[in-house]
């Protein structure tokens, strides 16, 4: 399958561009702005995404890159590009924590409210994997400025079990790797 569709590029420079885009997704991943900065300037697209459709801006902001995440968002990337299963750069935020980088996606454009698919939306996402700060910050942006009780205190208890009960199961439970 060719990357660029152009009949004019040969299978050495298809094969040339897909390691380039590999090398951006992996900077993307390890927050390395000075190896992605040439490429971005060089062309390489900004919303370019894996072939699960995670884009550079959803894997630096999962992987917690705040000053990637702000290159990315101020040279133009989507904040609300969803990958394959139609989760946005936020919603992975909420997920892995990151409260920083969730006010700078939702400054630039990013939906609180953005359904990821199921019914489930980034509150949700905080609540659930124990981010109390990131439900307080998306609570707030709500146009009641009410969110159920629940979805507070599960926010608020399931960061007490991240932080002082799965330490205690270290070397049987390992956190997910996922994207």
């Amino acid at each position: 399958m060719s990357i660029t569709n152009d009949p004019e590029i040969t299978a050495e420079e298809e094969a040339r561009y897909a390691e380039l885009q590999q090398l951006a997704l992996d900077s993307a991943r390890t927050g390395d702005v000075a190896m992605l900065v040439p490429m971005l300037d060089a062309g390489m697209p900004v919303n370019l995404a894996d072939e699960k459709g995670n884009s550079l801006l959803m894997l630096a902001a999962y992987h917690g890159h705040l000053p990637l995440v702000r290159l990315l968002l101020e040279s133009g990337a989507a904040p609300d590009q969803r990958n394959a299963r139609n989760q946005t750069a936020l919603a992975g935020v909420a997920f892995k924590g990151g409260l920083e980088i969730a006010r700078l996606l939702v400054q630039y454009g990013a939906d609180p409210n953005a359904d990821q698919g199921g019914g489930r939306f980034p509150i949700q996402f905080a609540a659930m994997f124990g981010n109390p700060d990131i439900v307080e910050f998306l609570s707030s942006l709500q146009p009641t400025r009410k969110v159920p009780w629940s979805v507070r205190w599960l926010g608020k208890i399931t960061g007490v079990i991240r932080r002082r009960v799965v330490p205690m199961f270290g070397s049987h439970w390992r956190p997910s790797t996922v994207p």
